[in-house]
């Protein structure tokens, strides 16, 4: 049986030190802010750093991975006889995981004794993590590359990915929202509850009033989808605000006896479109 190796890319907002630690190699999506020329790598600079330069005023913008970075990547693993399953941000957010396809299809015809595999997660941040994750332990109880992809493409649309935000203002920047409903929704208060679709899109499902009931809504919807309460397969990621993921960690621990994996950032590349102080939560539910 041929080994193979899983790939991701920065979508995934799982930090380098965890990505080395499961031996995940990662291709970074890059930003840069405003008009400035200088291009960055989630890697490049730390999140306090980067939510502070958005709460000063800097947009950033965000750009994908071009299938020429990926075919070098996939290229290394080919050429020393491993297989590759690429495991990748949704493609409803991105072009990123259209590039890692199209690297794949290239480099089957100078590879035809290798497997170059994609799934496309329809997740991003932690839950595109979580997703990676659960296809490392499936590769580590010794699962093939077909097994492993199979699996992956199963077990995304049972990956719930719910998230608040704290400021309306950077969804209205991405056209989630009119500037009159994030205008009034900050001055009133207003916490949106967002979902990812199994399209791999953002969903505006329902409003709260205050940051305190936000946290409560997303406690609330990991016990309405869970299918195994005392799960410990449960990530939580923030924009700057490590406190809320806490208590958000201990409700759903209190309540619920769930422990929680890993509370990650939400990286520069995702928190470029949602702003300091989102909060999200992924786990494995009876669906999306």
């Amino acid at each position: 049986m041929n080994s193979f190796v899983i790939i991701t890319d920065s979508g995934c907002d799982l930090s380098p030190a965890t990505l080395a630690e499961w031996n995940v190699p990662c291709e970074s999506l890059t930003f840069r802010f405003d008009n400035s020329e200088k291009e960055y790598s989630n890697s490049d600079m730390s999140a306090t750093e980067f939510y502070a330069k958005m709460r000063e005023g800097s947009s950033a913008k965000t750009a994908a991975i071009n299938s020429e970075t990926f075919k070098a990547l996939f290229e290394k693993y080919l050429s020393e006889g491993k297989d590759v399953l690429y495991v990748g941000f949704s493609s409803g957010l991105s072009t990123t995981y259209n590039s890692g396809r199209m690297a794949a299809a290239e480099l089957a015809e100078k590879y035809p004794d290798r497997k170059i595999l994609t799934v496309d997660t329809l997740a991003a941040s932690a839950g595109q993590g979580l997703i990676l994750y659960l296809a490392l332990q499936k590769q580590k109880e010794g699962a093939t590359i077909d097994e492993v992809a199979a699996y992956v493409d199963d077990i995304k649309f049972k990956t719930s990915i719910w998230f608040t935000v704290d400021d309306l203002v950077y969804l209205k920047r991405g056209g989630r929202v009119s500037p009159t409903v994030a205008f009034v929704g900050n001055m009133l208060g207003i916490k949106p509850i967002l979902h990812m679709d199994n399209d791999g899109h953002l969903i505006n499902v329902s409003k709260v009033r205050g940051r305190r009931a936000a946290i409560a809504a997303l406690c609330d919807k990991f016990g309405a989808l869970n299918t195994n309460p005392t799960q410990d397969t449960v990530f939580i990621s923030h924009g700057d605000c490590e406190n809320d993921a806490k208590e958000l960690a201990r409700m759903i621990n209190e309540k619920y006896g769930a422990t929680i994996k890993i509370i990650t950032d939400v990286g520069p590349v995702i928190g470029s479109h949602s702003g300091p102080g989102t909060l999200a939560l992924f786990f494995v539910g009876k669906e999306r």
